[in-house]
């Protein structure tokens, strides 16, 4: 008998016993539900705005589940993003070059979370509280500062701006295409370079890290600093795609939207594990959920709940399959 006969692989009861088959077997059941139940949902120009608006979220994802896989959170994210992006475009119109003015802005947005993960690093701030306090400052300072209107426009004459959000690469949206070139990066990073293995290792047990030679301050600044880079990334795809960004997503719900990816996927709040493929996993099926739901036109307050309820879940399995450790519980680090 060959090998692969005697090893067939991973039968379907065990994939439906993890947490990725389970989330993969609802994914395509919502999938199929939704085609079957609304003939609209199947459509070409829903799928494809389907596909656009997923991947700003899970490019949002990665950037998170980089924090939550060492320990950490960032729910600051949303807060970057937008007085980020907003600032960059007040200076272009100002009489400035787009491509200075987006220099500006992503300075900012690396400075923003290079604060925070000093904060959290030096100061030994819970993340939780940290980024929650430096979220609400950021958006007070942009809006105070920074820029008066809520709905910040895309610079005129920056025609090759719009081709981040609007074009394509060989049918491709570009939207797409940056999101796996992101998903392809990060994997590397996190399965393939020391700075990966050492985010396992914080993950996995602070105090090991420490006392093993791991520069564990500066490494929970970079991961701060690179996730707030990706959010600002991001908003430049959300601002190229409507021509526009909306300062308001800060009170929106968005930033749950990233948390129940991160957690839907697989990634435990614990720290310590999860991949990339978790992230894109997360990103598929809730992004097939909030689109079906919206087709349905089920009430935004409906869908909060609906979104809570979930995300409820997700957190309470989480719990059960990545119980705290001792030295979690000690220290709250979220």
């Amino acid at each position: 008998m060959s090998e692969a006969t005697a090893n067939p692989g991973p039968r379907l009861p065990t994939l439906l016993k993890s947490q990725e088959g389970i989330v993969l077997a609802l994914a395509v059941l919502a999938f199929a539900l939704f085609s079957f139940l609304l003939p609209s949902f199947f459509s070409a120009g829903n799928l494809l705005a389907l596909v656009r608006s997923v991947s700003i979220l899970g490019i949002l994802a990665l950037g998170m589940a980089l924090v939550v896989i060492a320990r950490g959170i960032d729910v600051s994210l949303i807060a970057t993003m937008v007085v980020s992006v907003s600032w960059a475009f007040v200076i272009a119109r100002s009489g400035y070059s787009l491509e200075f003015a987006l220099l500006i802005g992503a300075l900012f947005a690396v400075t923003a979370g290079v604060l925070i993960g000093s904060l959290i690093a030096f100061g030994e701030v819970a993340p939780i509280f940290a980024t929650l306090a430096a979220g609400s400052v950021i958006y007070g300072l942009g809006r105070t500062f920074f820029f008066t209107l809520e709905m910040q426009n895309v610079p005129p004459g920056a025609g090759w701006f719009s081709l981040i959000g609007k074009g394509r690469i060989l049918g491709v949206p570009v939207t797409v295409v940056a999101f796996a070139a992101l998903c392809l990066v990060l994997h590397l990073v996190l399965s393939r370079t020391r700075f990966g293995w050492q985010i396992y290792a914080m993950g996995n047990n602070p105090a090991a890290a420490k006392i093993t030679g791991i520069a564990y301050r500066p490494m929970v600044v970079a991961q701060y600093a690179i996730s707030a880079l990706i959010a600002y990334g991001a908003g430049l795809i959300l601002a190229s795609s409507a021509s526009a960004i909306n300062a308001r997503l800060f009170n929106s719900t968005m930033i749950y939207d990233i948390l129940l990816v991160v957690v839907l996927g697989g990634i435990g709040l614990n720290g310590g594990h999860g991949k990339v493929r978790n992230v894109i996993l997360g990103t598929v099926f809730v992004g097939i959920l909030l689109n079906g739901m919206t087709i349905m036109n089920i009430d935004y307050t409906i869908q909060n709940l609906v979104k809570g309820v979930v995300l409820l879940l997700a957190i309470v399995i989480d719990s059960l399959v990545n119980p705290r450790d001792e030295q979690t519980s000690q220290q709250g680090d979220l």
